[in-house]
């Protein structure tokens, strides 16, 4: 049901056509708080009609309304207040869902617009942590909204794929590592790896040299260093896949940090075109002040580039490719910040999609109070957890209804299936 038309009606029933319509339909506002009612309409406009303050017109039409159809119907300074009937609205709603089932809802309000979604985004060879789980769940119910209202969502699990940690991961495995391991158990032997890499580090220093050093060679296209990067990625997400499918989750594109390692150079010139980046203490900034925020760092004094330069790259991508509606980025909430420069550098280099990117933030998990980390061997693997809530939904079973048919299936959808869908 329409119920701006029954506010509109109830409003005109009280008019002598001095407004029409859609006049008052199209004035009609949804107040800021549910105090102030569900529908309100201002009565400025018919000050000079009715040559009386807004207020007072506003009180002589709520005595003449009929409120037999409303909870209450209110004025309040120049606005006319009114509550819809719950139980009214709340029988047609369920009625609604009941006989439109899975179309409930469905609109056409994006015009199939695209919506990149940055989502879940874990690290190449290490595990899908439980701080992954909610930018996973997040973006993917986000999408079926995005469906429901007419767009075209398109769920980009953006891996964090390429840096100097792969000199390190390639590094622990030629000194510690084995193929027959690395096939038999991948995540957890390749973190093993990684974890004894910065343990090693604090006493040997010049590890991290060496690192750096087949990092340039992963850079520069060296086979070894490249067949091994290729074959960490590739049984990396073969692990990610199986958490995925547990979940329910798929994603469009599996576009990572090295998908755009080449494609930085423009977004760079483009900068230096529109005389934006600036030198300071030999790095190169945006300046933000405009904006009420810190300069972005773009480029390093040594000329290496950061997350910034290749998030870029990667919004000018999204943008000649998707045409986007808008861009939304589902990141835990310490990175609002850096988002919000983000925003300010794409929109001062005039790209067309910059004013609809959105950061959808959600909490930290942390353990002890310490964020999670890899490095320091502070995780908690998602996998484990999703079998541990099936396992204690399946005593909940034994305990308190034994002979429940199907009982493997009900474990999984009361342990997290639904929750997480």
């Amino acid at each position: 049901m329409d119920y701006k038309a029954q506010v509109t009606n109830s409003i005109l029933s009280v008019l002598n056509d001095e407004l029409s319509s859609a006049e008052v339909y199209e004035k009609l506002e949804k107040p800021k708080s549910l105090s102030m009612g569900d529908l309100a309409f201002p009565a400025f406009s018919l000050a000079k009609v009715f040559h009386k303050a807004p207020n007072q017109i506003a009180t002589d039409l709520v005595a003449k309304i009929d409120q037999t159809s409303y909870e209450k119907v209110e004025a309040k300074g120049a606005y006319i207040n009114f509550f819809l009937d719950k139980g009214k609205f709340s029988s047609q709603v369920l009625t609604n869902i009941i006989e439109e089932g899975s179309t409930y809802g469905q609109n056409d309000n994006g015009k199939g617009g695209n919506v990149p979604i940055d989502m879940s985004s874990p690290n190449i060879a290490k595990p899908i942590s439980m701080g992954h789980l909610r930018s996973t769940v997040i973006g993917n119910s986000i999408a079926k909204l995005l469906v429901k209202n007419g767009y075209h969502p398109i769920k980009d699990n953006h891996l964090g794929d390429w840096g100097t940690q792969f000199g390190k991961l390639i590094v622990a495995y030629k000194k510690w590592g084995n193929e027959a391991d690395v096939k038999k158990d991948p995540i957890n032997n390749l973190v093993k790896y990684y974890v004894k890499f910065h343990k090693e580090d604090k006493e040997h220093p010049e590890l991290d040299d060496e690192a750096r050093e087949t990092f340039k060679k992963l850079e520069d296209g060296n086979k070894e260093e490249l067949e091994l990067w290729k074959w960490f990625r590739r049984v990396s997400l073969e692990s990610f896949n199986k958490i995925y499918d547990k979940l329910g989750v798929t994603f469009d594109t599996y576009n990572g940090e090295a998908f755009y390692n080449d494609k930085m150079d423009e977004g760079i010139q483009i900068l230096k075109d529109k005389g934006l980046l600036v030198e300071s203490r030999g790095a190169q900034v945006v300046n933000l002040d405009k904006y009420k925020l810190n300069p972005a760092l773009i480029l390093k004094s040594d000329g290496a580039t950061l997350y910034i330069t290749r998030d870029i790259a990667t919004a000018i991508y999204r943008d000649r490719t998707y045409k986007p509606a808008m861009n939304l980025y589902v990141v835990g909430s310490e990175q609002t910040y850096y988002f919000k420069q983000l925003k300010a550098v794409l929109l001062e280099m005039g790209l067309p999609s910059a004013e609809n990117l959105h950061h959808i933030p959600f909490g930290l998990i942390t353990v002890n109070g310490k964020k999670l980390s890899t490095r320091s061997g502070r995780i908690i693997l998602l996998d484990e957890v999703l079998d541990d809530a099936i396992n204690l939904a399946k005593k909940q079973i034994e305990a308190k209804n034994p002979d429940l048919a199907n009982k493997d299936e009900v474990a999984k959808e009361v342990g997290w299936c639904d929750y997480f869908r």
